[in-house]
């Protein structure tokens, strides 16, 4: 084998086993690589989310995990005037990242709060829905997180969770309904082929 072929086997061997790792213990995207969370994907631009989420100027949304904001902006604009983006990330210094952004681009009605998503810090049915895209595998307990956005948002709330197959914490969408509920949520629909989609699901 030349060293072309080489160089290739090993680099396959090399994503492999990273892909591997990831799905074996999961992890946020590091800081240092946020630049990965600005990469375009398909049925999950900024515009598909804001489709498929449909916020509404006064409602209270929570988007766990946002990263630096490359769907936060689009989506608190929506809630304006009088709504809130509650944006909760494990990492400080990618809420501090999506605050900088917010504030060069004059929107002021988000609401950055550090902290596990296994353990929400707000208060029972007081959201009106929740986005998380690309995050739930990255949660060493992703069902324990479902549960408790059970618990926070409103009945007739939905949540929306985004997914594509390049993610090497992807969870399926057959996968996805069945956890979602199991911690309560109804399935509504689902938009985008299996590789890469947003489900909707209803808080009963």
């Amino acid at each position: 084998m030349d060293r072309r072929k080489l160089a290739i086997a090993a680099g396959g061997i090399g994503a492999l086993a990273f892909v591997i790792s990831e799905r074996v213990r999961p992890a946020p995207c590091p800081y240092a690589q946020r630049w990965l969370l600005e990469v375009p994907r398909p049925f999950l631009s900024r515009a598909d989310v804001v489709e498929v989420l449909a916020p509404k100027p006064g409602e209270a949304i929570i988007e766990i995990g946002p990263g630096p904001g490359y769907h936060s902006l689009a989506v608190a604009r929506e809630l304006e005037p009088g709504g809130t983006l509650h944006a909760f990330d494990v990492q400080q210094d990618m809420l501090d990242a999506l605050m900088e952004r917010a504030s060069r681009e004059g929107v002021a009605n988000v609401e950055p709060r550090q902290g596990d998503a296994r353990e929400l810090p707000y208060d029972d049915a007081s959201i009106d829905g929740a986005l998380l895209v690309t995050v739930l595998g990255e949660i060493p307990d992703g069902d324990a997180a479902l549960r408790e956005l059970h618990r926070v948002l409103r009945p007739g709330a939905r949540l929306v969770v985004g997914e594509i197959l390049l993610d090497p914490h992807f969870v399926r969408p057959s996968a996805l309904r069945r956890r979602a509920e199991a911690a309560g949520f109804r399935f509504d629909r689902r938009r985008g082929p299996a590789v890469a989609f947003q489900s909707v699901f209803v808080r009963d």
